[in-house]
Formats: structure tokens, C-alpha cells, sequence
């Protein structure tokens, strides 16, 4: 089932952002946002931050296991950073 693009998220497309998740965080270059799924490429898993506000201040992380492209389930996000 093809789904469509959600307009109020698509102002970020193409945009750099990093999503928290229950479990993770997944940084990567917002491609698409549709009902529910976002899909990101040059995107990562990251293992662990260190300190959230040095990490959002500074754009490093301490563990990084990259990828080249995800889909993230929009019902798992807590928020999305950009």
C-alpha cells in the first residue's frame, strides 16, 4: 500500500536531523515522512551520545555504527531534533 507524504514533517526534508526513538537514536538526512514510516539516508545507530546537550551543541557522539539508509517507525519516535 503506497502511502503519502505528511506535509507538516516534509518542511524538514532533506534537512540533517536526529531522531530519539524508545530504544535509540537515529541521526540521518530526513528523506521522505509518510503515515508511518519516516525513511532517512546517511543515517546511523547510535550506541551512546554521552551527555544529550554536549551532543545537540556539538553534533559528536561517542559510539556510531554507520548506515547508508532506515526507515524509522513513526509510533516508536519520542522526538525529532533538527
Amino acid at each position: 500500500m503506497k502511502q503519502k507524504s505528511n506535509p507538516k514533517c516534509m518542511k524538514l526534508r532533506g534537512q540533517n536531523v536526529l531522531i530519539r526513538t524508545v530504544t535509540v537514536f537515529q541521526p540521518g538526512r530526513l528523506e521522505r515522512v509518510t503515515k508511518s514510516w519516516i525513511y532517512l539516508s546517511d543515517c546511523a545507530w547510535i550506541a551512546e551520545t554521552g551527555r544529550f546537550a554536549d551532543t545537540l551543541r556539538t553534533g559528536e557522539f561517542r559510539e556510531v555504527e554507520p548506515g547508508k539508509e532506515c526507515i524509522v517507525s513513526r509510533g516508536a519516535i519520542v522526538d525529532i531534533w533538527p
